[in-house]
């Protein structure tokens, strides 16, 4: 996993190559036939590859999205979460419908890690009337309330306070459900994100904030932009534990969200998560990125890839074949043919639905 070097003359983050350090245990008899261990974690390999599908899913999903866009098929503004998924995949593999999601303007892969349907996802991106919000939310605004997911924001630090919300309902409701808030590291400069973590913290309620740091607030390099060298310090001041993580290997995201989500549902108040990993796009579909290193992008694809990470680890000991990974990647490319198909012989809006889904209910209107 490449290591970070900060250097502040230039703005820029410097990626620089070290190791990967791998440890596997032996199997287990019984129903479950393999697991990881990283210190206290286990993972039964039906996880494992329910987990490198959903990565995979997202993916094919943004790669061909950005496909679709440039080809002009796609409209609107769209920001692609590639080099990502482990961070969505990671956290979601511990909640269920019930538990509760908000995004950020970088949203679909945590949308596909909390289980929306792909192929309505990508009418959505198409406006089609037959999306998940009827072509109306577009790529920013995806959300699907029966499976958790109450929305892609495309307000920066727009989440974390109705994510308290949510996480103040579960607590009134003492159903043991959490709310877990996505955000970007330029969201912990907002008031919104201070504001939330605060009230949270007074409000004791199961809030989880996960921060994916990507390194670039929209084109400006965190180095500039924090005034603080101590991220995780600085949330903690708030009074709630922080759990870091290396965003390129879903290992490492899986067992730190484990232990903040664990430590929300228990009923001890909010944790947070911090995830670094570098995207793999611009801030937006077309940014030029003349604000990145030369070479930066192609050692970021090389070397920080959390698909590469995750196939080097589970197929150390011969567990899980390369054949497994290489049937769900193909599983996973014709899901995406078959979405984008739909998408584009699915109906559009109409001028009529043009004034639906505004408001509840019309009255005698």
């Amino acid at each position: 996993r490449p290591a970070l070097e900060r250097n502040r003359g230039s703005g820029l983050l410097r990626l620089i190559t070290t190791p990967i350090v791998i440890e596997f245990q032996g199997r287990q008899t019984g129903p479950v036939k393999y697991i990881f261990r990283s210190n206290n974690v286990t993972i039964p390999k039906e996880k494992l590859l329910r987990a490198y599908r959903q990565m995979k899913t997202i993916r094919e999903f943004e790669e061909r999205a950005h496909a679709e866009i440039m080809n002009g098929q796609i409209p609107g503004f769209t920001h692609l979460y590639t080099g990502q998924e482990a961070n969505a995949v990671g956290v979601c593999e511990h909640l269920d419908e019930l538990d509760t999601i908000i995004s950020t303007h970088r949203g679909h892969g945590h949308c596909i890690a909390k289980g929306a349907d792909v192929i309505g996802m990508m009418k959505e991106l198409f406006g089609s009337s037959e999306g998940l919000c009827k072509g109306k939310g577009g790529s920013m605004h995806v959300a699907d309330i029966e499976k958790g997911i109450l929305g892609a924001n495309g307000i920066v630090a727009g989440g974390p306070p109705i994510s308290v919300g949510s996480a103040l309902a579960a607590k009134i409701r003492d159903n043991g459900r959490v709310a877990v808030s996505f955000s970007g590291d330029g969201s912990v400069n907002q008031g919104t994100c201070f504001e939330a973590m605060n009230l949270a913290v007074v409000l004791k309620v199961p809030a989880i904030f996960v921060i994916e740091n990507n390194y670039y607030s929209e084109h400006t390099n965190i180095s500039y932009a924090v005034g603080c060298d101590d991220l995780k310090a600085r949330t903690e001041a708030f009074g709630f534990p922080v759990f870091m993580a290396d965003g390129c290997d879903f290992f490492s995201v899986y067992e730190a969200a484990g232990k903040a989500i664990e430590h929300a549902r228990a009923g001890n108040g909010p944790a947070g998560l911090f995830a670094e990993q570098g995207r793999f796009h611009g801030h937006f579909v077309g940014d030029p990125q003349y604000y990145r290193a030369e070479g930066e992008l192609d050692d970021l694809r090389e070397n920080s890839d959390c698909l590469k990470v995750f196939r080097g680890r589970v197929t150390t000991d011969g567990e899980v074949s390369h054949e497994e990974l290489d049937a769900i990647d193909a599983d996973v490319l014709a899901l995406i043919d078959d979405a984008v198909a739909a998408a584009k012989a699915a109906p559009r809006p109409t001028a009529e639905q043009v004034v639906e889904d505004v408001y509840v209910n019309y009255g005698n209107a």
